[in-house]
C-alpha cells in the first residue's frame, strides 16, 4: 500500500496474523480515499480486568488534508473483531467527510477561463477555447452580464463546465469590464455596431 501505515502492538507479542488483518482492512479505506497521508493503528491488550476478563482495545488514527480522524477505542475478547469495529468506526467518519467535500466542490463550482474561439451570430451560439485547448459550446442564454452581441472572437470570459451528453459546455459566462465591445445590431445574417454606437462615433 502506497500510505504510511503505523502498526503498533501493546500488552502482547507482535503478531504477523494480526497485522494482515490491519493492512488488508486499511487498504480498503485508501481504494476509498486517495488522499490519506497516514493511518496509525494501535493495538492493546490491557492489564485483564477481574470482571471483563481479558479485552483487546484497538485505536486508530487517520489523517487526510484538513482532518484528522480518531476512532474511539473498540475492545472486545477477540482480536479482530476489535480491528473490524475500529476500522468501522473510522470508515463512516471518512465517508462522511468526503461526501461533505463533495458537496462543498459542487456548490463552489471553480470557474474555468478562457476566450471566445468562434461564433456563429444567426444561431446565437458560440465557443470557447479554454488555455488547454478544450472548446466549450454555449448559447446565448449562458450568459450572465453580457449581451451575444458584444461578443467577438478573441474575448476573454470565465465561466463554469458543464459535461452533457453532447460533450463539454460553458454555463454562467461573465466577461471583465475591458473585455465589453459596443453592443452589435445584425444585418443580413452579419453584425453591425449599433446605431447609438454609430452616433456617438461621429
Amino acid at each position: 500500500m502506497r500510505l504510511p501505515l503505523q502498526i503498533t502492538f501493546e500488552g502482547f507479542p507482535h503478531s504477523d496474523a494480526v497485522e494482515a488483518a490491519v493492512r488488508k482492512k486499511a487498504e480498503k479505506q485508501e481504494r476509498f480515499c486517495r488522499d490519506i497521508m497516514a493511518c496509525r493503528v494501535s493495538v492493546a491488550l490491557p492489564e485483564k480486568h477481574k470482571h471483563q476478563g481479558k479485552l483487546y482495545s484497538v485505536r486508530i488514527d487517520l489523517t487526510i488534508p484538513g482532518h484528522e480522524l480518531v476512532s474511539s477505542r473498540k475492545q472486545h475478547e477477540d482480536v479482530y473483531v476489535a480491528v473490524r469495529d475500529a476500522f468501522d468506526g473510522t470508515g463512516r467518519m471518512l465517508e462522511e467527510t468526503v461526501r461533505k467535500r463533495r458537496r462543498e466542490v459542487k456548490a463552489h463550482p471553480v470557474p474555468l477561463h478562457g476566450r471566445v474561439e468562434r461564433l456563429s451570430v444567426d444561431e446565437g451560439i458560440g465557443f470557447i477555447r479554454t488555455p488547454d485547448g478544450n472548446d466549450y459550446y454555449f448559447g446565448r442564454d449562458n450568459l450572465v452580464d453580457v449581451d451575444f452581441y458584444q461578443l467577438t472572437a478573441g474575448t476573454q470570459v470565465q465561466f463554469i463546465e458543464q459535461i452533457a451528453g453532447e460533450g463539454r459546455q460553458a454555463k454562467r459566462i461573465s466577461v471583465g469590464k475591458q473585455s465589453k465591445g459596443p453592443v452589435l445590431g445584425r444585418v443580413d445574417g452579419g453584425v453591425v455596431a449599433s446605431r447609438s454606437h454609430r452616433r456617438s462615433a461621429r
